[in-house]
């Protein structure tokens, strides 16, 4: 989105010139399966694009679809017009599945988790350890990650006003960049991605973001199987503390020249 603005100086010169915005729209998601009504999960604040992604990784991270052989159609719905309603995304699943959306209750704000001792306690039941995940990344790899990261983010270059995400191969090849407004979408949309392509459990993986790193993207990560994680800005208490329950390395603060290793050091060659 552009925009006139009046840009200030440190001297007090002021000029107008033209501005670039992030752009953020609210999005619903909704989950059926068959001879069920369409039942609304969620809605979110996002970037618009990749919605069908954003809406798989954040059904994903609920373990309410964890595999695509359970989904049979994914669209955006369509208004009693019949034109398309491209911020209301319908996901159709082979089995029922509206009973145990209306038993739940869910976050309605760009697609993030809930913190606290019971959540930890629902997740043990969902997620399998990654201990003994032997995923091994040279320490220089991971210094070059922001800037391989960076080179992608053209939404960023433009508006200065996105989070990222990214999935690399341990070499350091990215498999697959996402930009949104909210850091826990762009981990949504780069899962919902590798739901897509098959790829989950992300044994062969690490993920990037290019924030701080919160528990609800550890808990995102560690179900789709990611043993490693890389954070431009720090992590929370809450993070490191679900990072150890599951086995998860954590590496954040990276730049080119430092970068701070929490947990499971192992898995970063020295």
């Amino acid at each position: 989105m552009s925009i006139q603005v009046v840009a200030v100086d440190a001297d007090g010169v002021h000029r107008t010139r033209p501005d670039r915005l992030a752009t953020e729209e609210p999005m619903e998601i909704r989950l059926h399966g068959p001879n069920e009504a369409a039942t609304a999960v969620a809605t979110t604040l996002r970037t618009p694009g990749h919605d069908f992604e954003l809406a798989l990784g954040f059904l994903h991270a609920e373990q309410l679809l964890t595999d695509t052989h359970e989904l049979q159609q994914i669209a955006y719905c369509l208004g009693e017009d019949g034109e398309q309603e491209y911020n209301v995304v319908t996901v159709r699943t082979r089995s029922p599945i509206v009973a145990s959306i209306t038993e739940r209750r869910f976050v309605a704000n760009s697609s993030c988790g809930l913190c606290g001792k019971s959540t930890l306690e629902d997740l043990a039941q969902q997620c399998d350890s990654l201990v003994d995940v032997r995923l091994r990344i040279d320490a220089a790899t991971v210094r070059l990650l922001p800037g391989l990261i960076a080179q992608q983010q053209s939404v960023f270059d433009a508006t200065g006003g996105q989070h990222a995400a990214a999935l690399a191969f341990a070499d350091g090849t990215v498999r697959v960049v996402r930009e949104d407004v909210g850091r826990h979408n762009a981990v949504d949309k780069i899962i919902g991605h590798a739901l897509i392509e098959h790829w989950i459990p992300l044994h062969d993986s690490m993920m990037i973001v290019s924030g701080r790193l919160g528990f609800e993207l550890v808990q995102k990560a560690a179900l789709a199987g990611v043993s490693v994680i890389c954070a431009v800005g720090a992590p929370s208490s809450l993070a490191i503390d679900t990072a150890r329950e599951f086995g998860v390395t954590v590496v954040a603060f990276v730049r080119e020249d430092r970068f701070n290793i929490y947990t499971f050091p192992e898995r970063i060659q020295l």
